[in-house]
């Protein structure tokens, strides 16, 4: 999901208006921006309550666009305006220094974040086989830490559990187990230590009872082959 612009959120912040309708249901479905958006409220709000910040002395001048928005939003209030305080443009300038430098952490975090995404050394799609829905399917993504990423959607409904296998599709008798889907159909599983994946190449997902029978069903729902 994408995010809301970090400047939108500083603005949304110092500002006492709510967001447009596209912003109001992104941050109702985006638990991220939420977060964020609620600690640069947070630390506005100190400096609306007058409160002490020495530490802010040492942080870089907002730019321009900031004191643009913070005037419009005074001019608007122009008829209470004699009521505030006189320490309240300082302490608002100081705020909104405060919130910009926590929206440049949020960003280098995010930043950070995107370029240490893991590398994916292999990837399948998976196709449903012919006694299941044609709806089905999914893909796997291998990660260069020995995991494998995989997603799925309409898988048929079952009253077992749905697990994830890489088989050797040369003997079909030979497989690894990885672990079971949960509910929400979207995983992340080790690999077990010392699987050659160029030969347990073919990723199944397999419809399994709860038998006590740790070995596969027999009833394949989806499957894919490995490609480098």
């Amino acid at each position: 999901m994408q995010h809301l612009d970090p400047d939108r959120l500083v603005l949304l912040a110092l500002s006492e208006e709510p967001g447009d309708l596209t912003e109001t249901d992104h941050l109702t479905g985006c638990p991220g921006c939420r977060h964020d958006l609620d600690t640069l409220r947070t630390v506005a709000a100190l400096g609306a309550e007058g409160r002490d910040l020495p530490d802010l002395r040492d942080l870089p001048p907002p730019p321009e666009r900031v004191w643009r928005a913070i005037e419009a939003d005074i001019a608007r209030q122009a008829p209470f305006a004699a009521r505030r305080p006189r320490w309240l443009a300082p302490v608002l300038a100081a705020a909104a220094a405060a919130v910009l430098a926590v929206a440049g952490t949020l960003v280098a975090v995010r930043v950070t974040q995107r370029t240490a995404a893991p590398r994916v050394t292999a990837r399948a799609t998976l196709t449903p086989l012919p006694d299941v829905p044609a709806t089905a399917g999914g893909n796997v993504r291998v990660l260069a830490g020995g995991q494998v990423r995989i997603v799925v959607q309409n898988l048929p409904l079952t009253s077992g559990f749905h697990e994830v296998w890489l088989i050797d599709p040369d003997d079909l008798t030979k497989m690894v187990a990885l672990g079971n889907l949960p509910d929400g159909a979207r995983a992340e599983l080790p690999v077990p230590p010392g699987t050659d994946l160029s030969r347990y190449r073919l990723v199944d997902v397999s419809d399994e009872p709860h038998d006590g029978d740790a070995g596969h069903s027999g009833h394949s729902l989806l499957r894919g082959t490995l490609t480098w």
